[in-house]
């Protein structure tokens, strides 16, 4: 059965270590539930997030993702469908990067570079920190 993958960008509304820590326990408990494995890459300006799983449980995070007001200015970078094989994060209900791995400045990302970034290039960050 196909999967979704889907990676979205947002604004941080709020960061701090308490948020984060927040964000990722609800993450991990929902999508052990759902079937959703994915990674998160944050900083105090930018929330990049994959999401890998069924396609409903994939919308469901996603809905729930776009109305939690801790994120800011959602925006979908990249939608496709994936064979279960294709997981990036197969192993994590999801992982965690403080944007170390990120391949974008601050002042890329107030330009709207991950928006414009072509699908191989948003996979290539997240298959840095897969690696």
């Amino acid at each position: 059965m196909p999967l979704l993958q889907l990676v979205y960008a947002s604004r941080p509304f709020g960061f701090d270590a308490v948020t984060l820590t927040a964000i990722l326990f609800d993450a991990r408990r929902c999508n052990t539930r759902d079937g959703i494995t994915g990674a998160l890459m944050c900083r105090d300006d930018l929330f990049l997030q994959l999401l890998e799983g069924p396609e409903a449980a994939v919308e469901a995070a996603y809905a729930r993702i776009r109305a939690d007001d801790r994120h800011v200015e959602v925006r979908e970078l990249l939608r496709r469908e994936i064979g279960d094989d294709q997981r990036m994060f197969a192993e994590w209900a999801m992982k965690d990067d403080p944007a170390t791995s990120l391949v974008w400045s601050r002042e890329e990302v107030a330009a709207g570079v991950p928006e414009q970034a072509g699908e191989a290039a948003v996979l290539a960050v997240f298959a840095r920190l897969a690696g």
